[in-house]
């Protein structure tokens, strides 16, 4: 057994890549391999939400792209070209079908988001065929708004409000206290709810409000106009409702790690 022992220590045999019989800590090539292995904390968790941050913002981007520029850049392109306005404007409305073709592609299925713009679109379509007037395309955005604000106010009594929803990938582990499971505070503070339940009502009565203006515009403006002036105003209301949105939760606490509204009681202040 000593014979044994003395061979297991000796340079180049098991000790080197195994295990050390002192310590019981991995020496030589294993313990490199493991500690290549080891699950990230600390610095590396907030990495990997940086890195996702990063991917939101780029998905962000895209999405920004593919739904509002293209579309307009290619009505005006149409509009140059001598085609009509109803024409122009449904070619434009097969752009952002492009995105959700992609995804059913290749995971073949739609999430609620998709699902959500295939009804828009469908329906955007359906009043072309049914009108046949540029101003009924022009609806198609004020259609959108009505469906996402009465989405968000169907939800903001349920189990997991849109508002939540959306902002999750983005702020949890970002914000407030780190180290808290979002699905722990929902579960235990009310605070935490009303934040929520009150962000999603803000963001639906801010889409009808949204929808209100986008009939003034399809209905009084030029068509020219009123195809540009619809998406600025994507980008303005988007604006307008972060800053609100930022402005509330901080006053309720959200981005304060040492707010009330981290108590869970039966976990101490924060996990």
């Amino acid at each position: 057994m000593r014979a044994e022992r003395e061979a297991r220590a000796e340079p180049g045999t098991e000790t080197r890549t195994g295990t050390d019989p002192k310590t019981g800590a991995g020496t030589g090539t294993e313990a490199e391999a493991r500690a290549g292995a080891e699950p990230e904390t600390g610095t590396g968790a907030g990495a990997r939400a940086e890195t996702r941050t990063r991917a939101g913002r780029r998905a962000a981007a895209v999405l920004m792209l593919v739904d509002l520029v293209l579309p307009i850049g290619l009505y005006y392109a149409l509009r140059a070209a001598g085609v009509g306005y109803v024409n122009a404007l449904v070619a434009g409305s097969l752009v952002p079908g492009t995105g959700m073709v992609a995804v059913l592609v290749r995971e073949r299925r739609l999430d609620s988001v998709g699902l959500f713009m295939a009804s828009a679109m469908l329906v955007s379509a359906g009043l072309a065929v049914v009108g046949g007037s540029p101003r009924f395309l022009l609806l198609k955005g004020a259609l959108l708004m009505v469906m996402a604000g009465g989405w968000f106010l169907a939800t903001a009594r349920g189990p997991r409000p849109l508002a939540l929803q959306f902002s999750r990938p983005l702020l949890e582990g970002r914000t407030g206290a780190r180290d808290v499971s979002w699905d722990d505070l929902w579960s235990g503070s009310p605070r935490f709810r009303r934040v929520w339940r009150v962000s999603t009502v803000v963001w639906g009565v801010g889409a009808l409000a949204d929808a209100a203006v986008r009939v003034v515009i399809a209905l009084a403006v030029p068509i020219d106009l009123a195809v540009g002036l619809s998406g600025l105003q994507y980008g303005a209301f988007s604006v307008l409702m972060l800053v609100i949105m930022n402005v509330y939760q901080a006053r309720a606490g959200l981005h304060d790690p040492r707010s009330g509204l981290y108590l869970v009681p039966g976990a101490g202040r924060h996990r």
